[in-house]
């Protein structure tokens, strides 16, 4: 499935997209009357009763024919981060090779963490604003994990069992402000600088290990890639990070981006984002997450 949370007015709900738009399940569940999660983020913490009510949900909207009458268009909605609440946001960087050699650091043998706050949330078509207290601002795309069962200390075979599902993220960062010390966190989780969206694909429809990611900025490509060229896989990823803090259903992994950033041009060739830019990432078998700067 391809889940959306998305605002209509002043109410959030939770959308299935289909080719002929986005199918308003909670709208459904309230026409049918029966239980349904207000979030996706208390649907993934549900877990099997979420699931079981997920399906119970799309069986009777088949059955009673209302799947034309519940579809929203993508124009008339504001979308929403596909998870609004979660326990941690863990980062990766470094996770690609040719992203190491541009940004001049060394390969490590174990992986690179940091952390985004919820601050640093917003959504797809969201606009993104600029603070005036940095103004090398890059873009960074990359495949995003969301963790479906609590996980500690799993093994890299089992680890990806409690994925509920990925999604597309963008680590903007600004540059300066990430650099001006040995921690890298002020300049990553400035207000708005984690757009996670449109789309939270299930597990089930999704294998991640050879899908192509990109980024353009203003319609021109900047990145260009594939997941295979990871050097730690998302198995890999959920199993190590579990391995000294639990994680929770719907905590967010940005699994890292690769080569083609802003920082990793010659210093002449640096043309950092502005207000104006719009920066879409795309990742096969998703969609595009698409923001705007402001």
């Amino acid at each position: 499935m391809k889940l959306v949370h998305f605002m209509k007015g002043n109410t959030l709900s939770i959308g299935l997209k289909i080719e002929e738009g986005i199918v308003n399940l909670s709208e459904a569940a309230a026409r049918l009357n029966l239980p349904f999660p207000e979030t996706l983020d208390s649907l993934i913490r549900a877990e099997k009763e979420g699931a079981n009510q997920t399906a119970i949900l799309l069986a009777a909207i088949q059955s009673e024919n209302l799947q034309n009458y519940l579809l929203v268009n993508e124009t008339e909605i504001e979308f929403a981060p596909v998870v609004r609440e979660p326990e941690k946001i863990v980062c990766v960087g470094l996770n690609y090779l040719l992203h190491i050699e541009e940004a001049n650091m060394t390969i490590q043998e174990s992986p690179v963490l940091f952390s985004k706050f919820n601050n640093a949330l917003t959504g797809h078509e969201q606009a993104i604003p600029l603070p005036d207290v940095a103004f090398q601002f890059d873009y960074e795309a990359e495949l995003v994990i969301i963790m479906g069962k609590e996980a500690r200390n799993v093994s890299e075979i089992d680890a990806l069992s409690f994925v509920y599902g990925y999604s597309i993220g963008n680590d903007i960062t600004a540059r300066d402000l990430q650099f001006t010390n040995s921690q890298w966190l002020l300049g990553k989780t400035l207000d708005s600088f984690a757009p996670i969206g449109p789309y939270l694909v299930t597990c089930d429809e999704l294998e991640t290990t050879n899908l192509s990611i990109e980024c353009r900025v203003n319609g021109k490509l900047k990145q260009s890639s594939h997941t295979a060229k990871m050097i730690f896989g998302c198995a890999a990823l959920i199993s190590y990070i579990s391995r000294y803090m639990t994680l929770k259903p719907g905590d967010v992994i940005f699994t890292g981006t690769p080569e083609g950033v802003i920082m990793g041009c010659s210093p002449d060739q640096q043309q950092w984002l502005k207000t104006g830019d719009e920066v879409e990432v795309t990742i096969e078998g998703i969609g595009t997450l698409k923001n705007r700067l402001i």
